[in-house]
Protein backbone atom coordinates (compact mmCIF):
# COMPACT_ATOMS: atom_id res chain seq x y z
CA UNK A 1 0.00 0.00 0.00
CA UNK A 2 1.35 3.39 -0.99
CA UNK A 3 1.51 6.03 1.74
CA UNK A 4 -0.04 9.23 0.42
CA UNK A 5 -0.93 10.99 3.67
CA UNK A 6 -0.03 10.66 7.34
CA UNK A 7 -3.37 8.99 8.03
CA UNK A 8 -2.09 6.02 6.00
CA UNK A 9 0.79 5.48 8.42
CA UNK A 10 0.34 2.57 10.82
CA UNK A 11 2.41 4.40 13.46
CA UNK A 12 0.10 7.41 13.30
CA UNK A 13 -2.99 5.17 13.63
CA UNK A 14 -1.49 3.40 16.65
CA UNK A 15 -0.53 6.75 18.19
CA UNK A 16 -4.14 7.94 17.89
CA UNK A 17 -5.34 4.76 19.62
CA UNK A 18 -2.78 5.28 22.38
CA UNK A 19 -3.85 8.90 22.94
CA UNK A 20 -7.49 7.81 23.13
CA UNK A 21 -6.64 5.22 25.77
CA UNK A 22 -4.70 7.80 27.79
CA UNK A 23 -7.70 10.16 27.65
CA UNK A 24 -9.99 7.41 28.96
CA UNK A 25 -7.48 6.42 31.65
CA UNK A 26 -7.08 10.00 32.88
CA UNK A 27 -10.82 10.45 33.33
CA UNK A 28 -10.81 7.99 36.21
CA UNK A 29 -10.90 8.77 39.91
CA UNK A 30 -7.66 10.25 41.16
CA UNK A 31 -6.16 11.19 37.82
CA UNK A 32 -9.34 13.03 36.91
CA UNK A 33 -8.68 15.63 39.59
CA UNK A 34 -4.86 15.69 39.40
CA UNK A 35 -4.85 18.35 36.71
CA UNK A 36 -1.06 18.59 36.47
CA UNK A 37 -0.37 14.90 35.89
CA UNK A 38 -3.54 14.43 33.84
CA UNK A 39 -2.62 17.31 31.52
CA UNK A 40 0.96 16.20 31.11
CA UNK A 41 -0.07 12.62 30.34
CA UNK A 42 -2.53 13.83 27.73
CA UNK A 43 -0.08 16.31 26.21
CA UNK A 44 2.66 13.68 25.88
CA UNK A 45 0.29 11.14 24.32
CA UNK A 46 -1.16 13.66 21.85
CA UNK A 47 2.33 14.84 20.96
CA UNK A 48 3.17 11.45 19.48
CA UNK A 49 0.55 11.50 16.71
CA UNK A 50 0.73 15.24 16.11
CA UNK A 51 4.49 15.20 15.60
CA UNK A 52 4.22 12.27 13.20
CA UNK A 53 1.61 14.23 11.23
CA UNK A 54 3.49 17.52 11.32
CA UNK A 55 6.73 15.89 10.24
CA UNK A 56 5.03 14.07 7.39
CA UNK A 57 3.70 17.39 6.10
CA UNK A 58 7.14 19.04 6.11
CA UNK A 59 9.10 19.62 2.94
CA UNK A 60 12.26 17.71 3.72
CA UNK A 61 13.20 14.26 4.91
CA UNK A 62 15.48 15.84 7.52
CA UNK A 63 12.58 17.79 9.04
CA UNK A 64 10.40 14.66 8.99
CA UNK A 65 13.07 12.72 10.88
CA UNK A 66 13.34 15.52 13.44
CA UNK A 67 9.59 15.41 14.14
CA UNK A 68 9.67 11.60 14.33
CA UNK A 69 12.44 11.95 16.90
CA UNK A 70 10.23 14.28 18.95
CA UNK A 71 7.33 11.80 18.65
CA UNK A 72 9.60 8.99 19.88
CA UNK A 73 10.68 11.13 22.84
CA UNK A 74 7.02 11.78 23.68
CA UNK A 75 6.43 8.03 23.79
CA UNK A 76 9.24 7.82 26.36
CA UNK A 77 7.73 10.70 28.31
CA UNK A 78 4.40 8.85 28.32
CA UNK A 79 6.06 5.77 29.78
CA UNK A 80 7.64 7.81 32.57
CA UNK A 81 4.32 9.48 33.39
CA UNK A 82 2.61 6.09 33.54
CA UNK A 83 5.14 5.00 36.17
CA UNK A 84 4.32 8.10 38.21
CA UNK A 85 0.58 7.45 37.93
CA UNK A 86 1.20 3.92 39.17
CA UNK A 87 3.54 4.94 41.98
CA UNK A 88 1.05 7.42 43.43
CA UNK A 89 -1.76 4.86 43.23
CA UNK A 90 -3.83 6.24 40.35
CA UNK A 91 -3.52 3.13 38.18
CA UNK A 92 -2.96 -0.56 38.80
CA UNK A 93 0.28 -2.32 37.90
CA UNK A 94 -1.32 -4.32 35.08
CA UNK A 95 -2.74 -1.10 33.55
CA UNK A 96 0.64 0.59 33.79
CA UNK A 97 2.39 -2.37 32.19
CA UNK A 98 -0.19 -2.63 29.39
CA UNK A 99 0.04 1.06 28.50
CA UNK A 100 3.81 1.07 28.93
CA UNK A 101 4.00 -1.82 26.45
CA UNK A 102 1.93 0.15 23.96
CA UNK A 103 4.19 3.18 24.38
CA UNK A 104 7.27 0.97 23.88
CA UNK A 105 5.70 -0.51 20.75
CA UNK A 106 5.13 3.01 19.42
CA UNK A 107 8.69 4.01 20.25
CA UNK A 108 10.10 0.97 18.45
CA UNK A 109 7.81 1.43 15.46
CA UNK A 110 8.80 5.09 15.14
CA UNK A 111 12.46 4.10 15.39
CA UNK A 112 12.02 1.50 12.63
CA UNK A 113 10.23 4.08 10.48
CA UNK A 114 13.12 6.51 11.01
CA UNK A 115 15.64 3.84 9.97
CA UNK A 116 13.62 3.07 6.83
CA UNK A 117 13.51 6.73 5.88
CA UNK A 118 17.23 7.16 6.53
CA UNK A 119 18.10 4.02 4.55
CA UNK A 120 15.98 5.14 1.58
CA UNK A 121 18.80 7.52 0.65
CA UNK A 122 21.38 4.73 0.60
Amino acid sequence: MKITCFEDLHIWQKAIEFAKEIYVLTERKGLKTDFGLKGQMRDAAVSISTNIAEGFERRSRREYLNFLNIAKASAGESRSLLYIAFEVGYIEKDEMEDMRGKARFLSGSISNHMKAISNADS
